[in-house]
């Protein structure tokens, strides 16, 4: 699809995205870059991101990938400098490195929550405390701004209270920063709250081909990869400089949504017959009452 954005409306800019290889971060990096950004990209594989790097350039993006793990604060360290010695600066960061899976709560180790906490959660922190230093010099039109990638409907999903607990934590880091880091630094920090986007590994992992994910989509319909990446660049952009602390719904509404349990064509007949079983019993009362 065609972007509603100027092709230079973060012109001059420098973004680091973890988990930046592959999927929804590998899409906000190429956006990132075709709206006049330099990209550095984070993640452990690096044949991934050899290849995505590869595809970033082939785009006429100027791009580095550097092999690390968001859980280790050498590596994070390590990949903030570099990407600060490659292109002179620092302005955006981007945290999109997560770790999920369907497990039952009961089947669930400790192990098995502590990593996904760790890649999410600590994660995320680890990143923006070595990004701190570079991102607070940040005094453009936008000041420094950092992105916390989370999912949605944190508070609570079906098997999954490990990626439920590390998601809703992430949020409240994002604005926990925002309010410390905004008013003493100048550093916004929001967050993008994905739902069921299409051509993801998220998707496939979560939502087995039988599940009707897009019924129950107020819009009836998944979002894609570009969905979420034109989020990041309004935020990213001028027209976003004054937003601060707020988690972006990127899901079609489906953080409204509940279960149906009725059928639609069924709510308006079982309305009008319910009305009339009960009409005689309302007049008897309000007559009782004369």
């Amino acid at each position: 699809m065609e972007s509603p954005f100027n092709g230079d409306v973060v012109k001059g800019k420098v973004a680091l995205l973890t988990g930046g290889g592959s999927g929804i971060g590998l899409d906000m990096a190429i956006q990132f870059g075709k709206h006049g950004a330099s990209v550095a990209i984070m993640g452990r594989r690096k044949d991934v991101l050899d290849a995505a790097v590869s595809a970033l350039a082939s785009l006429g993006i100027p791009a580095v990938g550097y092999a690390g793990d968001v859980r280790k604060q050498e590596d994070a360290r390590r990949v903030v400098e570099e990407t600060v010695k490659h292109f002179g600066k620092l302005d955006i960061l981007v945290n999109a490195a997560a770790g999920n899976f369907l497990v039952a709560a009961e089947d669930l180790s400790p192990n098995g929550f502590k990593t996904v906490m760790d890649i999410d959660t600590l994660g995320t922190f680890t990143m923006c405390h070595e990004a701190f230093p570079y991102l607070k010099k940040g005094r453009d039109s936008c000041g420094g701004l950092i992105l916390n990638i989370s999912f949605h409907n944190s508070a609570s999903n079906w098997y999954q209270v490990h990626a439920s607990a590390a998601k809703a934590a992430v949020d409240s880091v994002t604005r926990n920063l925002a309010l410390e880091w905004g008013a003493d630094y100048d550093i916004r920090v929001n967050g993008i709250s994905p739902g069921p986007i299409a051509d993801t590994l998220g998707l496939s992992k979560l939502a087995p081909q039988d599940i009707d994910v897009e019924a129950a989509t107020p819009l009836y319909k998944l979002g894609s990869k570009w969905d979420v990446s034109m989020a990041a660049l309004y935020l990213a952009s001028d027209a976003g400089k004054y937003i601060n602390g707020v988690i972006i719904q990127v899901d079609g509404g489906l953080f409204l949504s509940k279960p149906r349990y009725l059928p639609k064509e069924s709510v308006k007949q079982l309305s009008l017959s319910l009305e009339k079983k009960l009409r005689p019993a309302a007049v008897g009362v309000a007559t009782s009452k004369l």
